[in-house]
């Protein structure tokens, strides 16, 4: 009983930065304040569906940044950009879910132009929202499997 009330409680809190870490040059920390240079563009409404395709509710009016450009000042930790196509993501919200992507699939197929931070949902600013920094991928089929709460950290790994 104890460890699931723990766990409920976890999910509730708030991120207000992420980490980026793993096989980088540098590690790095990502504030809603540095967040705000990024460009903002509007992604507009949302249906998110469980594993299933069902139906579990509607996102109106979001908004938000590119996973990728967000990644744009990241150095890899490679010799050759041959190797890139080993790179992969996990992207974990304070709760332990954890949510992966290629680098092939965020810079080389559309799914990455769709990969996206959110800043505002609802009419909600991120920093308002009760479940702060989340991420979504739009153009994914049954939407609510890649859409993250409370992002903390993104480790960059590579597949050996």
């Amino acid at each position: 009983m104890y460890a699931g009330s723990a766990m409920a409680q976890e999910k509730t809190q708030k991120t207000l930065q992420f980490a980026i870490t793993g096989d980088v040059e540098k590690a790095s920390v990502i504030t809603l304040d540095s967040l705000k240079q990024y460009k903002i563009v509007e992604i507009g409404d949302k249906n998110v569906t469980d594993h299933t395709g069902a139906f579990k509710h509607k996102d109106d009016k979001l908004k938000g940044i590119l996973l990728k450009d967000v990644l744009s000042h990241t150095k890899f930790k490679t010799t050759s950009p041959k190797l890139l196509s080993r790179f992969y993501f996990v992207c974990a919200g304070v709760d332990g879910y954890k949510v992966v992507y290629s680098w092939n699939e965020l810079y080389n197929t559309a799914v990455g132009d769709q990969v996206y931070i959110i800043m505002e949902k609802n009419g909600i600013a991120v920093d308002k929202m009760p479940e702060s920094i989340q991420m979504t991928s739009s153009s994914d089929f049954k939407t609510g499997r890649r859409y993250l709460h409370n992002l903390d950290k993104i480790v960059v790994g590579q597949v050996q």
